[in-house]
């Protein structure tokens, strides 16, 4: 396994070797079949990590995608104390503690499954690329997904023996959307049909990514925290490309309403704004489930063991780390409150940062709004629209909380979230756009290029 980076000592190992080795060609099969269509020869300026020291991780090359070097990285080790929970002293396992070899392991399949995930969902979006910047940025994120997934197979062929082989094959075996084995997490299997999907995917999906890496990045198995510390600086691209990416829709989208004094612009070659509010809708709360439910007997257990923190756990940030007496309130569908024993509240706790973070990006997007003279401004929905996990699930309810009928809100729903219509429409717009310099009518060109390059930089050369 030479031609795979590494600084996990691969070539002493011959077990793990060996199992690497049946199971690298099981991902290129899975690669060829379902990862970005129609590109396999052309070659892409990405980056590509051989190390995880500051100037190892981001190398600028030409690569043609199912040649890319797949690296498996842990950050560097640290003298430190789990820190939290009931074992908040000791030294973190270097091994699998048997009692939490389950948990461990449904945790890092669970993370696991979503990164093969996100590129079949986005295979077939190359064909309708906005321009070569945007193509090049989709691929960086397509091929750091599969590395994701390499990095949580490693933990699983290392620690987990034939169990942890067999569900390494298994990450290679479900689909996204497929009715007979789809992936675990319900937006995983939603379907990204177009740019917007991809945009807000990234921006709010992958920021679900972003604090579920970060509170693994605190566990108290040394491996898995080493693990996701680096995924978490490949991570950050994801969510730049998706808050950028809805940030150049808005401003596109502005420029148009003012051109034309009008909010139908899809005649003048750009997005209506209460169409890219659709998908805002969509994209927050499916991503908003992945939280899990408010109330979690795990999210305790996995706390309370060492397993996973807070986000920023061990910063100054958080002051009790044991988590034991203070407690956490709950709206509930009826309007009523209710608390629980912080622990079983981690899930909650996590979303609230999450949902600030979102909020921080709304701001921006509403700067673009007002900077160009457009009354109108984006929204987050509330917590409870569109849910089907948690306290919310299933409950009907409009876009900023009122509690409606199912009748109504089934003959409201098309004025909250995406239609066919509506992306039938925005397919007529997102016709690829494969020219250097040049750029699709309904967004906007970046502030800046990649590693310094221009916009008009050759960043695919097509076959």
């Amino acid at each position: 396994m030479s031609e795979i980076p590494n600084n996990v000592d691969l070539d002493h190992d011959q077990q793990l070797r060996r199992a690497l080795a049946g199971w690298h060609p099981k991902f290129l099969q899975w690669w060829n079949e379902v990862g970005p269509d129609g590109f396999d020869t052309s070659e892409v300026y990405l980056r590509t990590a051989i190390s995880a020291s500051s100037d190892g991780w981001a190398n600028y090359a030409y690569v043609r995608m199912p040649e890319y070097h797949w690296g498996i990285f842990l950050a560097p080790p640290e003298d430190r104390k789990i820190g939290f929970g009931d074992r908040p002293d000791e030294t973190p396992w270097q091994q699998v503690p048997g009692e939490y070899r389950k948990e461990l392991r449904r945790i890092i399949v669970t993370q696991g499954d979503t990164e093969p995930a996100s590129v079949e969902q986005q295979r077939h979006l190359g064909a309708t690329a906005p321009s070569l910047y945007d193509m090049r940025n989709l691929f960086q994120v397509n091929v750091e997904e599969a590395r994701h997934l390499w990095a949580m197979v490693y933990l699983l062929q290392r620690f987990f023996g034939r169990d942890g082989r067999e569900e390494a094959e298994e990450l290679l075996t479900r689909r996204s959307g497929n009715q007979d084995h789809p992936r675990l997490l319900n937006a995983f299997n939603a379907p990204i049909r177009d740019w917007m999907d991809f945009f807000c995917f990234c921006m709010f999906t992958d920021r679900d990514g972003k604090y579920q890496l970060a509170a693994l990045s605190e566990s108290g198995f040394d491996p898995l925290a080493r693990t996701t510390q680096f995924m978490l600086t490949e991570e950050a691209f994801h969510m730049f490309v998706g808050e950028t990416g809805v940030q150049r829709v808005v401003q596109r989208t502005a420029e148009l309403m003012k051109q034309t004094d009008s909010e139908k612009i899809h005649a003048a070659g750009g997005l209506d704004l209460a169409v890219v509010q659709k998908y805002l809708n969509f994209w927050y709360s499916e991503s908003l489930d992945l939280f899990g439910s408010e109330d979690s007997s795990n999210a305790a257990t996995y706390f309370a063991s060492g397993l996973k923190g807070r986000y920023r756990e061990s910063s100054s940030a958080i002051s009790d780390h044991r988590a034991i007496d203070g407690y956490y309130e709950i709206a509930r569908s009826d309007g009523a409150a209710e608390k629980i024993p912080l622990r079983r509240a981690m899930n909650a706790l996590l979303r609230d940062d999450y949902v600030r973070d979102c909020n921080r990006a709304l701001k921006r997007w509403n700067s673009e709004l007002e900077s160009r003279g457009v009354d109108q401004r984006l929204y987050l929905p509330a917590a409870s629209f569109n849910r089907k996990i948690g306290v919310f699930a299933g409950v009907a309810c409009d876009p900023e909380g009122k509690s409606i009928s199912r009748d109504e809100y089934d003959s409201k729903k098309s004025e909250w979230l995406p239609t066919e219509e509506d992306r039938s429409r925005s397919a007529e717009l997102m016709k690829p756009v494969h020219e250097r310099g040049k750029i699709a009518s309904w967004i906007a060109p970046p502030a800046k290029g990649v590693n310094g390059m221009p916009l008009d930089f050759e960043y695919v050369r097509l076959d």
